[in-house]
């Protein structure tokens, strides 16, 4: 494709793009009032958040697979479709269980927009030119995490309007981006027998789901070692088990086990896994502190995490240009991992009164790790796979780093809980207040109302905690730095098909052809997946594909692909 024809059909996909960032910004800012409006605590405002995340979790891989089974044009349009139904339903809520439940169909949407947008790039654009568009992925993440906590804010802080059109706002950018896809988006539908895994689909969403319910009630209705808790933790790894068992045997997996034999792909999901426990689970609560900790409006709290945002934007839009001149991508990797562990460290020692630009500085920091990390290990793992594993590999990334926001954000909003509960004992002990008396039950509080001594401690119970938030999430990307470190680093191809696919293709168990033969014995690629780049078959007889030999990635100069003869008719 084109330049020309890729920023076409790019168009359509950052809509979508912009849909799934919007959906979860411009909520965050009205949770506050959301919460303090349905009466819900500090567990529900967690779960509202959650449910999201969870629904996001357990959807993406099956997206993935499907991705590589049907229409990709036609499963974003139907996720988009999926995205509205769940917004009108949130605007239309009346307590928190239909907030909740709601929340869980828009995160089905989200999911597949998130999976698939990554999927569909993969497809139109090789991985060395890839970080040429990440200029427009960062300006429209930016754009999304920005203006999404503004229209938020000004949305709450109207009374005209209220927090229910909140969830509206989504729609009318939804049905642009599905006409827009409509028009615009092409790419080649490779016909083949068809049998999604649905048992593993089921599976694989009861394992997640039960743990992420025990880890959101436990310390708080149960203790952590409990009866309940070994229930649930149990009951957990056996349906891991099940999963695992069940993806050994289905004919198309949802999460392919071969995937994890390759070092780059599974050194890059766990870290993954790490960065998103630490990126979700703490940047969620920072909206909480600017309202809480320092008593700020919705609109003007979505103003103030501006630093993080383009620090984040810089620093994906530099690193993508500069890795796709040079094919280099690990060293932004560990200096994007150090980056963010610092700046997670820095925010640990944030209390209410710190003064702003301080904050600024930390919260640049950690959104400059941010941008050279999140994108980057999608990147690497892109880069290792067949066409045909597209969609799974891409959704496996985004799988474990939601499942690890998702887990993030359920520990640390029971750390919040905890915490604040004892930094308000203690500043209202210090007053002579009786903490029984006076104390929160765990709910939002409304700081208008609060007598200034007392306004006082809540503030600072609230700095403390969240900062405390940010503190625990520091060794989570430690442990992800480790990963990175061990990750191999290999060059960027220039094509989209991976090499291994002019060889005929692989059956289910990856042992043999097709047709029963068995494979001739080829040089092995630096990534350890196909033949090395340039081989021959051992007939002598050039690649069955048209490729040639001679270039670094097999294809021959100025050939624009790898792309099997099948696709190119698709096309």
């Amino acid at each position: 494709m084109s330049h020309r024809q890729v920023l076409e059909a790019l168009s359509g996909l950052l809509v979508a793009m912009f849909v799934a960032i919007l959906s979860g910004t411009i909520v965050a800012n009205a949770l506050p009032t959301i919460a303090a409006e349905l009466h819900a605590d500090e567990t529900v405002y967690t779960w509202i958040i959650t449910t999201t995340l969870l629904a996001v979790t357990v959807s993406t891989p099956l997206w993935g697979k499907l991705a590589d089974l049907f229409n990709k044009k036609l499963l974003i349009q139907l996720s988009l479709v999926i995205f509205i139904c769940g917004s009108m339903f949130a605007a239309l809520t009346q307590n928190v269980g239909m907030l909740i439940t709601a929340r869980a169909v828009q995160g089905i949407g989200v999911g597949g927009l998130t999976a698939l947008s990554q999927v569909i790039m993969a497809a139109m654009i090789p991985p060395r030119e890839r970080g040429r568009y990440s200029g427009y992925l960062g300006a429209v993440f930016a754009v999304g995490t920005v203006g999404g906590p503004l229209i938020g804010g000004v949305i709450v802080d109207t009374p005209w309007l209220g927090w229910r059109w909140c969830f509206c706002v989504g729609v009318p950018f939804s049905l642009i981006a599905m006409l827009v896809l409509q028009r615009t988006l092409r790419l080649p539908t490779t016909k083949r027998a068809v049998k999604v895994d649905w048992l593993g689909a089921l599976l694989i969403t009861a394992a997640v789901s039960l743990l992420l319910i025990w880890v959101s009630f436990a310390g708080h209705d149960y203790d952590w070692l409990s009866w309940q808790t070994a229930a649930m933790v149990g009951g957990s790894l056996v349906l891991g088990a099940l999963f695992v068992l069940a993806e050994r045997t289905a004919k198309e997996p949802i999460l392919p086990l071969r995937l994890f034999a390759v070092r780059t792909i599974s050194l890059s999901s766990f870290a993954s896994l790490f960065i998103g426990a630490a990126m979700f689970g703490s940047s969620t609560f920072l909206v909480q502190y600017f309202q809480l900790a320092r008593g700020e409006t919705p609109t003007v709290a979505g103003l103030l995490t501006l630093p993080m945002i383009i620090g984040l934007a810089l620093s994906s839009t530099i690193s993508g240009r500069i890795i796709t001149r040079t094919g280099r991508w690990k060293g932004f990797l560990v200096a994007g991992a150090i980056t963010l562990a610092a700046g997670m460290g820095l925010m640990g020692t944030m209390r209410y009164d710190t003064a702003y630009w301080v904050l600024a500085l930390f919260m640049f920091c950690t959104g400059v790790g941010v941008g050279m990390t999140q994108q980057n290990l999608v990147l690497a793992v892109q880069n290792q796979v067949r066409l045909a594993d597209l969609g799974a590999a891409s959704s496996l990334v985004a799988f474990l780093r939601s499942m690890g926001g998702a887990v993030g954000v359920s520990v640390l909003g029971a750390v919040l809980s905890h915490r604040v509960g004892g930094y308000l004992r203690e500043g209202l002990a210090a007053l002579g207040v009786k903490a029984g008396a006076t104390a929160m039950d765990g709910s939002i509080p409304d700081l208008s109302a609060l007598p200034a001594p007392i306004r006082t401690v809540v503030q600072s119970a609230f700095g403390h905690a969240i900062a405390d938030l940010f503190l625990f999430s520091a060794p989570a990307v430690l442990v992800a730095l480790l990963a990175i470190f061990l990750i191999k680093e290999v060059p960027l191809r220039t094509t989209i098909a991976h090499t291994a696919e002019r060889e005929p293709a692989p059956s289910t168990n990856g042992f043999r052809p097709g047709n029963g033969a068995q494979p001739t014995a080829q040089p092995a690629s630096a990534d350890g997946i196909g033949p090395a780049d340039g081989a021959r078959p051992a007939d002598g007889s050039r690649p069955a594909n048209g490729t040639r030999p001679g270039s670094a990635d097999g294809t021959g100069p100025g050939h624009h692909g790898g792309v099997t003869q099948g696709e190119r008719r698709g096309r």
